[in-house]
């Protein structure tokens, strides 16, 4: 219904009754020339790699896992948006990511694509670096080797001291005024858990300069379908075969780029999932990037939108 409503989008629910990541795949194999997409949902970490990573290379049409992708997207809107605002550069800021699972994980790479050099990812047992070892999870190895430059070492109440951006895709009160005081001049926070964020806007509000949640009763809510149904209308109007790390980041900065800076604020970094000129800019910067990256096979002279 929300692809259909927000994006023209026809689209068919398939639940399938197995866990089995081979399974899993093999189903997508069989039903793919049927469809022109496929949008995964659900899938928990770390199968949830190996299935999209896998199907990205074995079938000619585009592969989205919405729990990862998604919400990166649509996380990544706001970040550029809440820098804007702070006026603090991707390259020069500390992150914090709360959560090691497949939104945690991808809200990192999206990042990192976006130019942060500078990220540590917490899991339960505090900071994801070298030092530990992951010889069962590759997902949680590849984060090991590819972040925490500085080789930060313990709980999150620790390594938040100095951070400039939090992102919170892990439970609910992680985080206290103390914590967030620690954080760096006007810090940032995205809490995202539900329905208890890892730390209430009405308990730091004084303190950081962006406050986001997965809520809708507060401000600069982030929700995924501000993000997947315009990525999957760009990608099938110009045919893609695959949705791809740039075309991802397009969609996050047309997104951010609904919110005019004249109304840009810390309350407002977010466009209204309502709002009805996100998935024609979302569809139209996918597609573009498409073309761009060699995943076009084709380029429409306008985004299919058929919604008024």
């Amino acid at each position: 219904m929300l692809f259909k409503e927000f994006a023209g989008v026809d689209a068919v629910p398939l639940c399938i009754a197995t866990q089995d990541a081979d399974e899993i795949i093999r189903f997508c194999e069989q039903i793919a020339p049927t469809f022109g997409g496929i949008n995964l949902e659900d899938i928990s970490s770390p199968r949830c790699f190996y299935i999209e990573e896998t199907l990205k290379k074995r079938l000619d049409i585009p592969v989205l896992h919405d729990d990862q992708h998604g919400t990166a997207v649509v996380v990544l809107a706001g970040v550029i948006n809440a820098l804007r605002i702070t006026g603090k550069k991707p390259g020069e800021i500390k992150a914090v990511v709360s959560g090691a699972g497949a939104a945690g994980v991808a809200c990192t790479r999206a990042l990192q694509h976006y130019g942060v050099k500078n990220a540590i990812v917490c899991d339960s047992r505090g900071a994801i670096s070298k030092r530990r070892k992951f010889s069962n999870n590759p997902v949680k190895a590849w984060v090991a080797q590819h972040t925490n430059p500085h080789g930060e070492s313990g709980a999150l109440k620790k390594v938040i001291k100095g951070a400039d951006l939090f992102l919170g895709l892990s439970g609910p009160k992680l985080l206290n005024r103390t914590d967030v005081g620690k954080m760096a001049k006007d810090p940032i926070i995205f809490a995202m858990a539900n329905p208890v964020p890892e730390v209430l806007p009405e308990d730091v509000g004084d303190l950081v300069a962006v406050m986001a949640t997965g809520r809708s009763d507060y401000p600069n809510q982030i929700n995924n379908v501000l993000a997947f149904p315009g990525i999957f209308r760009g990608a099938l109007d110009c045919h893609a075969s695959d949705i791809n790390d740039d075309m991802t980041l397009a969609a996050a900065e047309a997104i951010a780029s609904i919110v005019s800076p004249e109304v840009l604020s810390p309350d407002y970094i977010i466009p209204s999932v309502f709002d009805r000129k996100v998935v024609k800019e979302v569809a139209r910067a996918v597609a573009n990037a498409a073309q761009e990256t060699g995943v076009a096979r084709r380029m429409p002279k306008f985004t299919g939108v058929h919604v008024d």
